[in-house]
This record gives structure tokens, sequence and C-alpha cells, in this order.
């Protein structure tokens, strides 16, 4: 069979399976506020909270802000953090460090400032995260500005570059902006490089909205406005504002997604969603929690052409404020969480709901976008559950190597508050697809560690009633999730062609290390619709950052 004949398209959404569907499922607490979330292991995530008063203590008795979670236990264990992790982001480095920077001013004595916190937690083998430690040193590891509510994003040389922020709290708005990129490693000599792009979308411009596109650029989206920022010249390209004035960054928070790439050409498409098309120089007292937020869904194709045509417009069932999105396995994204009315941050607006909800009328029921259905047609919640868990300010999502959907936090309130109406959120839970009750491709024999423009081959078991029709192979980075955002989520689709006894997938990796920033990424196998779970690899040398450029341009 040639080569070519079991290319991996995009799949025209997903084959359902009859007697199956969607579903919610409630499975344990999380320990600690769950505000920022990230997968470190293929059995464990890890969470952080600001320091302040959660339940959950360490085995010296401090509170904790810190925790891994156990997918297969659903319990988690308190995990020792020096500075404050509050709105703060991460991502992994080439070498599989993950780093999460920033933070903030603690309100408690056990914590030190985070704001220019460097965390580092290494890959770590224990199943149950024995023995595995997250390390600090703020006296001689650190970044060069203080930064609150920035975003970080790997890079092509498979560093971090660290995005914007705020030098101190402020009740809303950015009014004591960062208005910088820095690096770490650090490059520059450690010397920040200003941003004309941030300065212009102050003041609801933090946590941008920034993806590494496959040519090593990259694009950026804050307030309701985006550019395209070259790392290596150091210059910006402005793209179109967002249209009809929605507004989707913090405190005004949409969300977006970069859409997966695809061979031979990946061509970058950006998906943004929710927001708010409020006017950003009404003060915070004079907003309500009751303002509608936006249903916009803006996509554009990053190419010349796309640029040209500017932002496509469609419609969610339902208006989000703090909306989430999820990358599937399959190429569909799942739109979830957030309220209808209202505002991220918290106790800020005249009219607050519970004791500071700044939002309102949360929203219960998922929706499925489709990107290769036809305009109009992309969004449904068609066969989706549920929940009855409010999930607002403060909430996180991710994709786990199961292939379902971690849900988790909620806290639209200064600390660890009850019985109010948006109180602290500790349950957990996970939205199943389809296939997480029928019989699922079983992959053996995964590579630990992948070069680019490389073919490999995994040993696959199919189950029997599954006719290998359509396959794809994902390569993905689940991303950090904090704040209606996930720093470095990412889905690339890998050429694959299955032998002819159906046990031996042989799969082209990506071309090189600007399609896939280098470092970790699960793999996954979808069938017919129905997928694997994901296997964890290493992406590249593995080396540390900053790295040479891998495998060949495009």
């Amino acid at each position: 069979m040639a080569f070519s004949q079991l290319l991996l398209p995009l799949a025209f959404g997903a084959v359902s399976v009859a007697g199956a569907g969607w579903n919610f499922v409630q499975n344990g607490t999380s320990g600690v506020l769950a505000l920022e979330a990230m997968v470190v292991s293929p059995t464990l995530a890890l969470f952080f909270d600001r320091a302040s008063n959660d339940p959950l203590t360490t085995s010296n008795g401090v509170t904790a802000w810190g925790a891994l979670w156990n997918f297969e236990t659903n319990t988690a264990t308190a995990i020792n953090v020096v500075s404050d992790t509050f709105c703060a982001s991460g991502s992994f480095l080439s070498n599989g460090t993950m780093v999460s920077v920033g933070g903030n001013i603690p309100a408690i004595t056990a914590a030190s400032d985070g704001r220019m916190g460097l965390r580092l937690f290494e890959p770590c083998d224990d199943p149950n995260g024995v023995g595995c430690t997250l390390f600090e040193d703020p006296e001689t590891l650190h970044l060069e500005q203080t930064r609150w509510y920035p975003t970080s994003l790997r890079i092509f040389d498979g560093s971090l570059m660290v995005v914007g922020g705020i030098h101190e709290r402020t009740p809303f708005y950015n009014t004591d902006p960062v208005n910088t990129f820095e690096f770490f490693p650090p490059k520059d000599g450690g010397v920040p490089r200003p941003s004309a792009f941030l300065e212009r979308s102050l003041p609801t411009n933090l946590f941008p909205r920034s993806f590494a596109l496959p040519d090593g650029r990259v694009l950026m989206i804050a307030n309701n406005q985006t550019i395209i920022y070259d790392i290596e010249k150091n210059t910006e390209t402005i793209l179109p504002d967002i249209p009809n004035g929605v507004r989707v960054t913090n405190p005004f928070d949409g969300t977006a997604t970069l859409l997966p790439l695809s061979p031979p050409n990946y061509i970058p498409e950006v998906l943004v969603c929710g927001g708010s098309a409020s006017d950003d120089s009404i003060q915070p007292e004079n907003l309500s929690s009751q303002d509608p937020a936006s249903d916009q869904c803006s996509r554009m194709e990053i190419t010349p052409q796309g640029i040209k045509k500017g932002w496509q417009i469609e419609h969610m069932i339902e208006p989000r404020i703090m909306p989430e999105m999820i990358l599937l396995p399959n190429g569909e994204v799942v739109i979830l969480n957030g309220g209808r009315t209202g505002y991220a941050a918290f106790g800020s607006v005249k009219d607050p709901i519970g004791n500071q909800s700044n939002a309102d009328h949360p929203v219960f029921t998922p929706e499925l976008y489709t990107p290769n259905a036809p305009l109009g047609k992309r969004i449904s919640n068609a066969g989706m559950p549920t929940t009855d868990i409010a999930r607002l300010y403060h909430s996180t999502t991710s994709l786990t190597p199961m292939g379902n959907i971690l849900i988790a936090g909620s806290n639209p309130n200064g600390q660890v508050v009850n019985g109010t109406e948006f109180h602290t959120e500790f349950r957990v839970e996970y939205l199943n697809p389809p296939f997480m009750s029928e019989e699922r491709p079983v992959l053996n024999q995964v590579p630990s560690k992948i070069a680019f423009h490389q073919r490999f081959t995994i040993d696959i078991d199919i189950p029997k009633n599954l006719k290998a029709s359509t396959i794809q192979v994902a390569l993905m980075d689940l991303g950090f999730s904090s704040h209606a955002f996930h720093s470095s989520s990412r889905l690339v689709f890998m050429d694959a062609a299955l032998s002819r006894d159906r046990k031996t997938l042989t799969v082209m990796s990506p071309p090189n290390n600007r399609v896939y920033p280098p470092g970790p990424a699960f793999i996954f196998v979808t069938i017919d619709g129905v997928t694997s779970t994901g296997t964890k690899v290493m992406v590249g040398s593995g080396a540390s950052p900053p790295v040479p450029d891998q495998g060949i341009r495009i």
C-alpha cells in the first residue's frame, strides 16, 4: 500500500458510535482551587491556586496552594510551592521541564512574592507523583520583570516567550502594565523587549492570546487587536481587528485557539470565541454583572490571502464570557464553561453576584465546533450533556491523556469562600466523549522520542468492529490552562499508513521545530471516530533550550 493512500486529513466531524453519548462525571475534589492546570505526565496534572486558605495542607501542616492531581485515583496530593502562583502562566521547555512563570504578592506570610517567579517541575516518572517536586530559588532564578497575568509560550528553539502582564495588583483594568516580552532562558542579555502592541491594546490586554505559527513567528491577540510578531527580526505586522468591537482578553475574557495544523502545508487558522463588546473606557463601577457577553466567534486564516479576506464571523449557541476551548484529537473543538453576562475578575462591578462575582448566568451545556463543516453549520450542542456546576472566573479545563476533558475550579472571590451563590468550587468533573464507553484502539511500542521529518512505526490493536476507513494521528501539546486560555496548546496531524494486517502504523513526524516547537507531546490515534488513549513522547532532540533548527523547511 502506498504511503499516501492512507493520509490523515482532518475528517468532517467525528464518526458517531451507536449507543454511546457525551456525559459528565463528577469524581473527586481538587484540594486546592484549580485556578491553573497542566498535564505533566500520563497520570498527573499540576494545579495551582493563590496562597490563601485552601483546605489541603502540606506534610508539615502548612496550607497548600499547589497540588498534583492523579487521574487514576482522582485524588490530590499537596506539593510544596515557595512563591505565590496567583494568576501565573506556564509551558514546557524543549527538555521536558515545566516552567511556571509570574504570580502575585502573597496575602499570607507562608508564601514569597511570586511576580518574578520561575518554578521548575522536572519530568517525573512515578505514576503517583512520589518524589516529584517543584524547584524554586527566587534569589537566583527569576524573571527580569514583575509579571502578574502574563502569557507564556514555547517557541521554535524550545525556550519560553513571556508576554505582557501587570506589575501590581489593580482592581480591574491593566493600569500598571508590563508592555514587554522576555524569554526563559533569557535572550538579549536579559533585557526585555518593549512592545508597541501591548501599549496599544490597553487597558484590556491581560493574558494575551499568543500562538506559535508554523513559520516560527507568533500570533498575538489582545483586547480586539491582532498582530504577527517576528521574534528573529523583532518586528510586528498589524492584522485586522476582531470585528464588532468584541474584546477577548482579561478582564473581557473570550478564548482562542490555533486550529489543527495538517500536512502538507500546515496552514494556520485561529478561532476566537466569546468575550464582550462593552466599551473598555467605562469604569468598572459603571459596568454590570448583567451586561451581555458576546456569542461571536471570529476565524481567520493566517496567510496573505486569508488576512486580506479578514475575519469570518459565526455565532455560538449561547453568549459566553470566560469560555474555554479544548482541541480534541479528531480535530474538533469543545467550547464550554463561562457565563452569559458580566466580566472576569471579582468585586469590581456595581452589582456583583453572591459575594463578589462580576459574572452571572453560568453556561452549563458545552458546544462542539467542527472546523471543516460549512459556515453556519460548525457549532452544535446536539447530544451534549448539561452539568449543574457553575464554572466562572478561575476555572480550568484540559484534555487528559485518556482522551476526555478535565474540568475544575471556579472562584470569583478573593479567597476560599463557602455559602455564597458562586462559592469556591473544589469538585472535579470529566466531560467524556462517546468513545470513552466503547472498545478503543490501543497503541503499543510507541517511540519515547521522535525526530523531525522522520518516519516511525507504532504497533496498534484495532477493535474488530472498526473498518479503519478514516485514521487520524494527532501530535498534541495539551497546554497550560488559566483564565480562559491554554498556553502552548497545539494539535499537528501526522501523515500515516496502516499495514495490510492492521497491526502497524507508519507515521511521518512534523517537518521541523517550527511546525511543532520541540518538547513533550501526546500522540493520539483516532480510527473511525474512536480515539485511543494518548502516549507521551519527546519531540526533537530533548536538549535544553535554545536548540538549533531541526528537520526541513517547508
